[in-house]
């Protein structure tokens, strides 16, 4: 407990199911299906498969969206079964015929859970992964050879992925209206699966976790802005891994800002001994820029851009998000998507100013309301900057 984290992440990771099953350089069970493109030594990388000692369905391993109702414990417990085939490819050789390349990209695309066995170079090594975009992973070894059996494509993707004159962007978003999750699609988009052919990329996991979803959000965000605005102050309010969970929307036109707060000793402030805050914006202009907040900016606006895009409403929002110490080690972008989309569906507080929103909010989270303003800039907008028709 030196950390001085309120729970030990070294001892979560201790009791993880990795440890007794990384004794072999074989390796068979079902992949949920689950792939990881790695990002070092770009663009040379590491591609392969992750596959758990564990027979039958195992979908729920690597599908983030069913894992809100989990704790830490359990989602490091699942996802530390998941050991990692590393095999290195140039980006560009999405067209490779070696087996495992070929493999990792049938996995990729595939539906249901996909019997896999792998034989590795060396024995597995590493501990469970913690990235602060990806979800967590257990150990890694190069792999010698793959296969698999019978694998079901999901059929949205299998078109997009035969279609090979359709550009990536237009393949993600015909893909995502057809009701396919997020992450699928951010899986597939990661092993080249989708664009022109002669485009057609590896792209680093992480990068394609965001790619995807400022794809989706920013095709929902042209729409919202041509909506009429809400007629309300409203504040969503969620509670989740020790995260806390505003989002404020106002009646106006479309402006967007994610602000969160670090506690000491949580992923982004390991070391403070006091809060340190971190926010990212744009206006109804939209960014010309990569968010200074990273991958959670794009995550947390597709699914507000969802809400509004169902509604057919337009507003000015403000995410506001309190790390607190009992969330004590990273769990990958998702959670923020999927929190976000969680306060979304509860139950709203409706206020007739902003005022008595900013008083309520204040009441819910523990940092000052004064330090919430001085730290935003859509706030400082909405409350300060004069507008025509206060003249009127």
């Amino acid at each position: 407990m030196l950390c001085g984290k309120l729970r030990c992440p070294v001892i979560v990771r201790f009791h993880s199911k990795a440890k007794p099953l990384v004794s072999s350089l074989h390796l068979e069970g079902s992949s949920p299906p689950s792939v990881f493109i790695g990002r070092i030594g770009y663009p040379k990388v590491a591609i392969g498969p992750m596959i758990p000692p564990v027979m039958g369905d195992t979908s729920e391993i690597d599908t983030p969206e069913l894992w809100l109702n989990k704790s830490i414990d359990d989602i490091v417990d699942f996802r530390s079964q998941l050991v990692r085939g590393k095999f290195t490819v140039n980006i560009s050789d999405v067209e490779n015929h070696n087996r495992v390349v070929e493999f990792t990209r049938e996995l990729a695309i595939s539906k249901n859970s996909v019997f896999a066995e792998a034989m590795f170079e060396k024995k597995q090594y590493g501990r469970v992964a913690f990235y602060d975009e990806i979800q967590p992973h257990g150990p890694s070894a190069p792999i010698k050879t793959l296969d698999i059996t019978n694998p079901k494509y999901e059929q949205h993707i299998e078109k997009a992925f035969y279609d090979t004159d359709l550009k990536s962007k237009d393949a993600i978003l015909d893909i995502y209206r057809g009701g396919v999750r997020v992450s699928k699609i951010q899986r597939a988009f990661s092993v080249g699966a989708f664009g022109v052919k002669k485009y057609r990329r590896f792209v680093p996991t992480r990068w394609s976790i965001t790619a995807v979803d400022s794809t989706i959000g920013k095709d929902l965000m042209k729409n919202t802005k041509t909506y009429p605005y809400i007629n309300e102050y409203r504040m969503y309010y969620l509670n989740q891994f020790d995260n806390r969970w505003i989002v404020l929307m106002t009646p106006s036109e479309w402006q967007y800002e994610l602000i969160e707060a670090w506690y000491p000793n949580t992923t982004w402030n390991p070391y403070g001994r006091s809060i340190s805050m971190f926010n990212s914006y744009e206006f109804y202009e939209g960014r010309t820029t990569y968010a200074e907040i990273g991958g959670c900016y794009y995550a947390a606006r597709l699914a507000v851009n969802e809400l509004l895009n169902k509604e057919r409403r337009q507003a000015g929002v403000v995410v506001m998000r309190e790390a607190h110490p009992g969330y004590i080690m990273p769990i990958g972008v998702w959670n923020v998507r999927e929190s976000v989309r969680s306060a979304l569906t509860r139950e709203y507080r409706r206020f007739d100013t902003l005022q008595e929103a900013l008083v309520h909010a204040s009441e819910i989270m523990d940092i000052p309301l004064q330090r919430w303003i001085r730290n935003s800039a859509v706030l400082k907008n909405q409350l300060y900057q004069k507008r025509l028709e206060d003249f009127l």
